[in-house]
Formats: C-alpha cells, sequence, structure tokens
C-alpha cells in the first residue's frame, strides 16, 4: 500500500523532468515578452503559464501522474489548479520583490519577482497537481 504522506516519490522526479522542459520554454517566453516586446508583468508571466500548461497538462498527466481516466473533470481542475497556484505565486512575488529591492529599479524588481514568482509557483503547482488535479483516488 502507498503511503499518501510520502512526498519524495517517483512522482517528483518525473515532475522535475516535466518541470525543465517548461521551465525553459516558459521562461524564454515570458522574458522576451517583458524585456523584449515591453509587455507588462502579468501579460508576460501570464504567457509562461498558458502557453507551458498546455504541454504540461499532457505530459503530467500520463507521464508524471499515470492518470488514465478519460474524462474532462481533469482538465478542468488543471485549469484551476493552474490559475490558483499562478495568482498566489506571482501575487506574493511582486509585492515582496518590490519591499526587498525597494532601492531598483521596476524593471529589476519585476524580472526577479518573475523568477521568484516561477519557484514558488513549481511548488504550488506540484502539490495541486498531485493532490488536486491528478489524484487517482475515487
Amino acid at each position: 500500500m502507498k503511503n499518501p504522506f510520502r512526498i519524495v516519490d517517483k512522482t517528483v522526479w518525473r515532475f522535475i523532468v516535466v518541470g525543465v522542459l517548461n521551465t525553459i520554454v516558459g521562461t524564454i517566453i515570458m522574458f522576451v515578452f517583458y524585456n523584449v516586446f515591453h509587455l507588462d508583468y502579468w501579460i508576460s508571466s501570464g504567457a509562461n503559464y498558458f502557453f507551458g500548461s498546455i504541454l504540461s497538462y499532457f505530459l503530467n498527466k500520463y507521464y508524471t501522474f499515470s492518470y488514465r481516466k478519460k474524462e474532462w473533470k481533469s482538465a478542468v481542475r488543471f485549469v484551476i489548479n493552474i490559475v490558483v497556484c499562478y495568482f498566489i505565486a506571482y501575487g506574493i512575488a511582486k509585492p515582496t520583490m518590490s519591499w526587498l529591492l525597494s532601492g531598483a529599479t521596476k524593471t529589476v524588481q519585476e524580472n526577479i519577482a518573475m523568477l521568484f514568482g516561477m519557484g514558488l509557483f513549481v511548488v504550488l503547482n506540484y502539490f495541486g497537481q498531485r493532490f488536486y488535479t491528478f489524484n487517482n483516488k475515487s
């Protein structure tokens, strides 16, 4: 019987592999949108998660969590999880970095906030996907 409280298992390592791919693609998108196209913080960071989430859904569903149920509910839960994690992570990151880096320019503050938000998002997202989105319990 699997221990539901065991946090580090094969899903953590698989989530990391999927996450590395999504992080590379999403980070490039986010910083190009912000620094090249000069779009704002929320649009740039949001584009990262919009594009990365499409690939992430399928890789995490089948590869990371071996979720084989054929239903639309997991897709809805996935979207809810991504949105909640995104707003929590980036909503915390921006004011935190503005406060910690109050002497820096807005561009520096927001670039660092996006990096910090990415890290916080990863942690929140893993637990959300594992215990909410792709929970194999009936």
